[in-house]
């Protein structure tokens, strides 16, 4: 048998976490873990989801009678764990952060916190079905409600969403951050928790779809895979650092569609009933109804193909074909 000699080894890593406890002006006195519990946070999220859903995401063997039984017990259990996350995340604060107030009122906060969220649970449920309706209405290929409920990418996507945003509303962005990452590891879909997104949300096919924090999305909206609602660019303050909680995330109003690979930046608004075609980079405001198309190849029968580039062509990109030039994206 292999016999390791670790000590070094150890003695190293200890090193290394001093020091980096000391830059970051962490307690070196012996104590308990100060942080949340990303596992922790993922068995409450999945308690949850059964709360929530309880003959579709609940125990395979629930019966219907004993729903009401099953959600009590469930949620009770999940609030308890939840409540023992927040305390954990109020403490941090008040021990990494002068600003927050006195640890004397960290119980107070976190029961009214998680009793707010309780109290938030059926609302998210409403909310949630007008998620699964809009994307069995969207795709031809989703074959029923329950199919899309338990298969689909953006559906759980939007599960962690609407419970990480309610955390992040209540002052505990942290618990919501990682629920939202659970997500994110899963589905390849990256929502940041404080996005406010309204009902009838659909995600199609989901990965690489990012949400940014201050972004605003109303209702019935549709997205596809890879669209990016972006920061455009990140102010600094007078010491140099990013300045934090600016609103610097689009605005997508009502009835929009954006389809794959659209990348909308800033603080900019895409109006009511707009739809963003596919591919297009987008770092202005968008007119209610409008169609935005990608740049499209045409042919130039007056030029021959062997002809040199005019200075038009050159501000685009050329096509294959010495007669095909690149459009700008159209705007209609």
């Amino acid at each position: 048998m292999a016999v390791f000699d670790i000590d070094d080894i150890v003695q190293s890593l200890q090193t290394v976490r001093q020091r980096w406890r000391e830059v970051q002006r962490r307690s070196l006195e012996p104590g308990g873990r100060d942080l949340p519990a990303r596992e922790a946070l993922a068995g409450i999220v999945e308690t949850l989801k059964g709360v929530l859903f309880p003959m579709r995401l609940g125990p395979p063997d629930l019966r219907q009678e004993s729903e009401n039984f099953y959600v009590s017990h469930a949620l009770d259990d999940a609030l308890h764990a939840l409540l023992a996350q927040a305390r954990l995340e109020l403490s941090y604060k008040v021990r990494h952060d002068v600003s927050v107030q006195a640890e004397a009122t960290i119980e107070g906060r976190a029961d009214a916190a998680v009793r707010a969220f309780a109290a938030r649970l059926p609302a998210i449920r409403v909310l949630l079905d007008s998620d699964v309706l809009a994307a069995f209405h969207g795709d031809p290929a989703a074959g029923s409600v329950d199919e899309v409920l338990l298969c689909y990418p953006g559906v759980l996507a939007m599960i962690h969403h609407r419970l990480a945003h309610e955390l992040y509303r209540l002052e505990l962005p942290l618990l919501a951050r990682i629920v939202a990452e659970h997500a994110h590891a899963q589905t390849g879909i990256d929502i940041h928790p404080g996005a406010r997104i309204g009902g009838g949300f659909f995600i199609d096919h989901g990965t690489g779809v990012v949400i940014g924090e201050t972004a605003i999305v109303g209702e019935r909206v549709r997205i596809y895979q890879a669209v990016t609602l972006g920061a455009k660019r990140f102010p600094r303050d007078a010491s140099g650092h990013l300045e934090k909680g600016l609103a610097r995330h689009p605005i997508v109003e009502d009835d929009v569609v954006i389809y794959a690979g659209a990348t909308i930046l800033g603080r900019v608004t895409i109006g009511k009933g707009a739809v963003i075609g596919g591919n297009v980079w987008i770092t202005q405001d968008v007119a209610p109804g409008s169609h935005v198309t990608q740049a499209v190849t045409r042919s130039d029968p007056a030029r021959p193909a062997d002809a040199a580039p005019s200075q038009h062509d050159t501000n685009g990109t050329h096509g294959a074909n010495g007669g095909s030039r690149f459009a700008a994206g159209a705007l209609r």
